[in-house]
């Protein structure tokens, strides 16, 4: 009898084995099923219309404004979907938490980077898709203001002009670009959105010029030797709305773009890893590490800004992988490469520290983002579980009202000194006081400098699927990825006096019965013979 038990174990041992590997090797040769996705090898070419066949641009336009003319009059009623977007009016309106409706964006969200466009508007609108913005007299009604080249240009020419309010360079041969135009490439978005805060993948960490034509390991996405996909692939667009949210910017849980608008939520053949997805976000497991091929800044301190050489020009102090870590203009930078994400519950919302806002906590939450474990989303104001997200933390030093307890936008850029901006005059008190007029906010005259934090939720440079985590790297009692997130229970890490007891106990008994259970049957056996 024992050797026929002995016989039954072993035979279940080697079935369990052989079955773990017929399901890796399943998971190894199986391709991901996708929703409203199509395969790189089954893409069919579009055949966008032959630009340089246009008679009409054809004509040599004297500024930009006439290529928007020429745009327009083919591409009719664009101009109005355009001007309803967030790109054109950098805000909209967002229901932020004891604040009500608010309109956000660009126009007035500080950051902890550059802090913010107001009286800079000349440098900034560099990423704008407008013309003329230089302060606040734009005009958001005027089609002609609108730039098509900047999100369409597929020559490789087109360029801004530093500090010419959103005008294209001198230089760019605007007939040439104009018959060159098609759907926006990765290029295109990257202008913009890989160079934020005043170099490449400052500000996001997992967004940089490395993606225009990175490996596999850089992001599985957008790897040209793998499916090489563009931004919009991702951030579906329909009559210039796109999918997306930054919440450096937004606040509400809606027009997102998510993995499971292809993967869907159950896009594992192992149904333990998919229940992970109710409350772990995908990009924890996925993104295990963010600046994957250039640094990113991770610490910004404008308080030792202004310190010149003794000729009394500004300073330029760069690392040894040509990151500046001190610049006279904004202060003293920690850059970092490789970088191990925070993690956080987030539950797709989020709140912002307004500049009429008054300081209450320090660190400074210039954008929090909300959640807990507790939020199970049923009946929560999220109407989503909170999930476990990987987040790039910046932590800054920047200027506020000691005796207001505000924040500072301060006047930053002029072509010109004496006009009060600080990159030119390097004195705080004028150019505090000559942003905040401009924004016809009150300033004491009072002002020091406050720690600050921002978040920036991870969703590029996903690694391959054999990069991902694995179980043990939250499951550990040490170092694990979620060390920080102690306010649940997680098996393998945590323990817990009474659960731990009750499941010793368990296995004592379930010995014990299987032992009893034996010794009766051998026993009753013996007797019979």
């Amino acid at each position: 009898m024992v050797k026929q038990l002995s016989l039954i174990l072993i035979l279940a041992f080697f079935a369990l084995v052989l079955n773990a590997q017929e399901d890796s090797e399943t998971l190894e040769v199986s391709r991901i099923e996708v929703n409203n996705y199509t395969w790189k090898e089954n893409r069919v070419s579009t055949n966008q219309a032959n630009h340089s066949s246009f008679e009409i641009l054809n004509n040599e336009f004297e500024n930009a404004h006439e290529v928007t003319e020429a745009c327009l009059s083919c591409h009719t009623k664009r101009d109005e979907e355009i001007m309803a977007t967030s790109h054109w009016n950098w805000e909209r309106s967002e229901m932020l938490e004891g604040k009500g409706a608010v309109p956000v964006g660009k126009k007035n969200i500080l950051n902890n980077f550059c802090i913010g466009v107001a009286g800079s508007e000349a440098s900034c609108m560099r990423c704008h898709i407008g013309y003329g913005w230089k302060d606040q007299s734009f005009d958001f009604d005027e089609p002609r203001n609108i730039d098509c080249l900047v999100c369409h240009d597929n020559s490789g020419t087109y360029e801004k002009a530093k500090g010419g309010a959103g005008y294209p360079s001198p230089t760019v041969n605007l007939n040439y670009v104009a018959k060159n135009v098609g759907l926006p490439k990765r290029e295109n978005c990257g202008v913009c959105h890989f160079w934020g805060g005043g170099g490449n993948n400052v500000k996001h960490g997992d967004m940089e010029i490395a993606l225009i034509d990175g490996s596999r390991e850089l992001d599985v996405h957008m790897a040209i030797e793998g499916e090489d996909m563009s931004c919009v692939d991702c951030h579906v667009t329909e009559k210039h709305q796109m999918a997306g949210k930054l919440y450096a910017l937004s606040s509400e849980n809606k027009d997102r773009a998510t993995c499971e608008q292809c993967h869907t939520d159950s896009p594992h053949a192992n149904q333990t890893i998919n229940d992970h997805n109710l409350r772990v976000a995908c990009q924890t497991c996925h993104i295990p590490e963010y600046a994957k091929a250039n640094g990113t800044k991770m610490i910004w301190d404008w308080s030792t800004a202004g310190v010149l050489d003794d000729e009394g020009n500004p300073i330029h102090e760069s690392d040894a992988d040509g990151n500046h870590n001190y610049l006279s203009i904004k202060g003293t930078f920690v850059y970092d490469d490789h970088v191990t994400p925070e993690y956080l519950w987030f539950n797709g919302i989020a709140n912002h520290q307004l500049i009429t806002d008054k300081i209450d906590t320090i660190p400074v939450q210039m954008n929090s983002l909300d959640g807990s474990y507790k939020d199970k989303g049923i009946l929560q104001k999220s109407l989503h579980p909170s999930k476990i997200w990987p987040v790039k933390v910046h932590r800054g030093k920047q200027v506020y009202d000691t005796e207001n307890m505000t924040l500072i936008q301060p006047k930053l850029w002029s072509a010109n000194k004496g006009d009060s901006a600080y990159w030119m005059d390097f004195d705080w008190d004028m150019a505090n006081k000559a942003g905040m007029d401009y924004l016809d906010l009150p300033y004491s005259g009072n002002y020091d400098f406050v720690e600050t934090e921002m978040y920036w939720p991870l969703n590029h440079m996903v690694a391959p699927k054999e990069q991902s985590l694995s179980c043990k790297d939250c499951h550990t009692r040490n170092n694990g990825r979620l060390a920080a997130l102690n306010d649940f229970y997680l098996p393998g890490r945590d323990k817990n006096k009474y659960l731990d007891g009750f499941g010793i106990a368990l296995v004592v008994m379930t010995l014990f019965g299987v032992l009893a259970h034996g010794s009766i049957r051998i026993f009753i056996s013996r007797k019979n013979s």
